[in-house]
């Protein structure tokens, strides 16, 4: 599942926000966080709730204060990821998980969807990681090195 949250989030970010200031690197992160979190318990609980992606935001909101405003904007990247992967993982679409605690208990929904349902979300994550290479010219050495080192993507 993790080329499914980390090559979608990238291509929705960037495609939303068509910024150059954006690391990606913490935005594929934080797509994973989610997941991350709810792995101990292996089913959606805890990491796939709104009240987790809000907490995460004001954590570095608050956490920023009086720091350099670049590490704000480097920061909220997990935060942005972290709701990427709340929509990707399709939380939304049970209220009960969504929404807690503010509608109860978490009930008890599988972590992972079917087996082939995952493999095929892979693909099309596979397919959108290429797509990232093909579209930065990630195959050629000085874009891929000032994208490991920045994170950054060039935005046409």
């Amino acid at each position: 599942m993790l080329l499914w949250y980390a090559g979608l989030s990238v291509l929705l970010v960037h495609y939303v926000f068509r910024s150059g200031g954006v690391d990606y690197r913490l935005i594929a992160l934080g797509s994973l966080l989610p997941l991350a979190l709810d792995l101990p318990l292996r089913r959606l609980a805890y990491g796939h709730t709104l009240a987790a992606g809000v907490a995460l935001m004001f954590v570095v909101m608050v956490g920023t204060i009086g720091r350099p405003r670049l590490l704000r904007r480097r920061l909220i990247c997990i935060p942005i990821g972290f709701l990427c992967g709340l929509v990707l993982s399709g939380a939304w679409t049970d209220a009960g998980v969504f929404w807690w605690p503010f509608n109860g208990a978490l009930p008890h929904e599988p972590l992972l969807p079917p087996a082939p349902i995952v493999a095929l979300e892979e693909l099309v994550g596979l397919g959108a990681c290429a797509w990232i290479v093909a579209e930065f010219g990630l195959t050629d050495p000085v874009p891929r090195l000032a994208f490991l080192r920045s994170g950054r993507l060039r935005v046409k």
